[in-house]
């Protein structure tokens, strides 16, 4: 990381560069040997009072004391990906939004109130796309009286990590005491590479329906109600797969959801039997949906993936998926 100019170092940001990507060094201790640095990279979303607020890709938020600073400059707010299709926040947000719609929903201002009576976060929170047409303390009372009215929690999906995301409002819903409950990973790639894996599909049953069986897979869920079922089959182009069970009427042994949406698919709920793990069925569930996916047009897949889930993420970048961005569930301390 690169800060001097003709060999000093310089602090070439201001104030005025709220808003913007930067990086910043400055000291975090003093050794006998001479100062310690530590160097942050983020949205710089505040500077007030003598203190700077970036927050990070991952979400989190730094106060740094203006007098510590050493270095500091703006970067480009999207570097350029090497892998991957090109896809912007704007056009892959709404994607994602549109396969797990909610029951009921509403709007405020540019934001979408969306609830599902409890089933699955991304269905049961607001989407903040825009300005919410109003200051956000009026916003987010009126998120809380939503919310409450319905006995449910209050979440806001906020994302970051990308050009358009949304560091400045998880700046300002931290500093107006919510908190981060969920942090997910949203990754893409090319739809066709997963397709022509090598892998055995000839057990991979496809439905435009689910059934009891699949259901009986499903551990989101202990009894989906009406709710959960009009979630799991809403969106432009559905498709579901199963991998039967070793004898008849036992449970599947892996399971899967594709939603294809203009040149996008999305992979959701692969779950497979604990006793049939490590045996290439997740995989074969994605390829078998994929080449459905391509049928119908798509050429790129997304997917989301908590960051606590190692082993899903390691599965998905063996097939060539890369993050996109990040989104996080905020919710009233």
């Amino acid at each position: 990381m690169e800060f001097t100019v003709g060999g000093q170092l310089e602090v070439r940001i201001t104030p005025a560069d709220v808003g913007k990507r930067v990086s910043v060094r400055r000291t975090c201790q003093q050794d006998p040997h001479g100062p310690k640095f530590t160097d942050t990279v983020g949205v710089l979303t505040s500077w007030d009072n003598g203190v700077l607020s970036i927050t990070t890709k991952s979400g989190e938020s730094v106060r740094i004391a203006e007098s510590t600073l050493v270095a500091g400059k703006t970067v480009p707010t999207a570097p350029a990906r090497r892998r991957g299709p090109a896809a912007s926040f704007e056009e892959l947000a709404p994607v994602c939004a549109r396969a797990w719609q909610p029951v009921e929903s509403e709007p405020l201002g540019d934001w979408r109130l969306r609830a599902a009576r409890g089933f699955t976060r991304r269905a049961n929170s607001v989407l903040p796309l825009g300005d919410p047409g109003m200051p956000l303390d009026e916003a987010l009372r009126r998120v809380r009286e939503w919310y409450g009215a319905r006995d449910l929690p209050a979440y806001i999906q906020t994302s970051t990590g990308a050009e358009g995301t949304q560091e400045w409002l998880c700046a300002e819903l931290e500093q107006r005491g919510w908190r981060r409950e969920v942090t997910a990973q949203v990754r893409i790639a090319a739809a066709a590479p997963i397709a022509d894996l090598d892998v055995d599909v000839s057990r991979v049953r496809l439905s435009r329906d689910l059934d009891e069986a699949w259901l009986s897979r499903y551990q989101r869920m202990e009894t989906p109600g009406p709710h959960v079922l009009e979630v799991l089959r809403a969106g432009p182009s559905v498709w579901f797969a199963s991998v039967p069970g070793d004898t008849e009427g036992a449970a599947p042994a892996a399971i899967g959801r594709c939603v294809v949406d203009g040149r996008w698919a999305g992979f959701m709920a692969v779950e497979v039997d604990p006793a049939h793990r490590r045996r290439g069925l997740a995989t074969a569930v994605m390829a078998a949906l994929a080449r459905k996916a391509l049928d119908e047009g798509a050429s790129a897949a997304w997917l989301q993936v908590e960051t606590d889930n190692e082993g899903a993420q390691a599965l998905y970048e063996g097939m060539g998926f890369v993050v996109h961005h990040l989104y996080h569930h905020f919710r009233p301390a």
